[in-house]
């Protein structure tokens, strides 16, 4: 059976990285939002306003046991609030898959923090690099990495939970599905990978959607976006048409974004089995 995805919220890196070579049994509706601070769990609700350290939040995660040193080789704007850090990774034997996240030390910052990989592991095993995506917080590992961080920085990585993706073709009755991303941000400066999310709604026509949602815009929107943006919050009218038994629903973004579509999307008859949160600071 094919079933649709639909993602919710702000950042899709994990989209990104694992697009171009699985997609999920079932379509999928993602909703994205940008940023924040926000401990959840899968079929569940936030459980805890305090801020937890990430390496307490994710203790029952699984991690490899090798800690592998990185230097930093190149750092760039993705936004004004976020960075996208290019790591050169000395252990030749250093392995991740689309869908992982590392635990990121540095030297002199006690806190450990945690990063999604926005990079393919296929650049990885090119070039001996990844990247992450990081956004400006208090949090001391992320104001490390906009405040502090040079070229050439040391740090050193632990890979963190993996994803599992599917294949086609095992004899499993596996089908390709859909995946329809609902992605949020103050204006389209701050809409991230934009570029490359174009790029795989070309790639894959009727496979992957996205509609973009501004809240603050105060430029004009650019041709090659304005067919594709919305002025104005993500709402009931536009997520209640993807309402099916076999759709799964993905929620990434701050707490209060998180509460609000979890309550729409039960207030629009989707169960609770099917909504997922990220684990955001």
């Amino acid at each position: 059976m094919v079933h649709a995805t639909i993602y919710v919220g702000f950042t899709v890196p994990q989209l990104l990285r694992g697009a171009s070579r699985i997609f999920p049994t079932h379509s999928a509706l993602v909703v994205l939002r940008h940023s924040a601070f926000c401990y959840c769990t899968v079929n569940g609700t936030i459980k805890s306003k305090r801020k937890m350290d990430h390496l307490e939040r994710t203790a029952n995660n699984f991690r490899q046991e090798v800690i592998s040193q990185a230097k930093v080789c190149g750092i760039t704007n993705e936004s004004e609030t976020v960075k996208r850090l290019r790591l050169s990774i000395a252990n030749k034997d250093f392995t991740f898959k689309a869908g992982q996240w590392v635990d990121f030390f540095i030297p002199g910052v006690s806190v450990v923090g945690g990063f999604s990989i926005c990079s393919s592991p296929s650049l990885l095993e090119r070039e001996g690099v990844l990247e992450l995506a990081v956004k400006h917080t208090v949090h001391p590992p992320a104001y490390w990495v906009h405040t502090e961080c040079t070229l050439d920085s040391e740090v050193a990585l632990r890979v963190g939970a993996d994803l599992h993706g599917y294949q086609e073709g095992k004899g499993n009755g596996y089908k390709v599905g859909t995946v329809k991303l609902y992605y949020s941000a103050k204006n389209t400066s701050e809409l991230l990978f934009k570029k490359n999310i174009l790029g795989l709604m070309n790639t894959f026509p009727g496979k992957i959607t996205c509609r973009f949602h501004v809240t603050q815009q105060s430029s004009q929107i650019c041709k090659e976006l304005q067919p594709h943006v919305t002025e104005g919050r993500i709402s009931e009218k536009d997520l209640e048409k993807h309402v099916s038994k076999d759709t799964l629903w993905y929620i990434c973004g701050p707490p209060p974004m998180i509460e609000s579509i979890s309550k729409l999307l039960s207030n629009i008859g989707v169960p609770r089995n099917c909504v997922f949160f990220e684990k955001w600071w």
